[in-house]
């Protein structure tokens, strides 16, 4: 399982002209899943993200996670994250979840992140989006957990 984290002070996700999801400082979460991915990656990659000290504190310092900012999240799903890029000019997606397995991991995966009570968007399942952000720092982060 990979996640792109970025810090946002504002994110929105757009379908078909209309605005499903329009959020404000916190998290911006592409995540997507290998083929090997169960709940097991998603739990801990949902409790690494909601602890992830990656805000800044008083004194300038990244010390404060999500949940001490009271931020917000917005999770979208993205399948490219898994692109194997190493071959010819195309890539594949050969390492990529399919759909219907992915999707309910997605699902599963932002139920984990709803427990945390803080306010959390997500993005429509399988469908085009355009996803608008404003990265704050920029701060982007790269999680993985491999199925072991």
């Amino acid at each position: 399982m990979k996640i792109i984290a970025q810090r946002v002070s504002s994110s929105k996700v757009i379908v078909n002209d209309s605005a499903i999801s329009e959020l404000g400082y916190g998290i911006l979460l592409y995540v997507g899943f290998s083929q090997a991915d169960t709940q097991f990656e998603a739990d801990f990659l949902a409790e690494k993200i909601l602890n992830l000290r990656i805000f800044d504190d008083d004194n300038d310092k990244m010390n404060l996670s999500i949940i001490d900012v009271g931020g917000q999240i917005n999770i979208i799903s993205q399948f490219t994250l898994y692109a194997d890029t190493n071959k010819g000019r195309r890539p594949s997606f050969s390492n990529a979840m399919e759909p219907g397995k992915a999707e309910v991991l997605y699902q599963y995966f932002i139920n984990i992140i709803k427990q945390s009570d803080l306010i959390v968007g997500e993005g429509l399942f399988g469908k085009y989006m355009q996803i608008e952000s404003i990265n704050e720092g920029p701060a982007t982060f790269i999680l993985e957990k491999y199925n072991t």
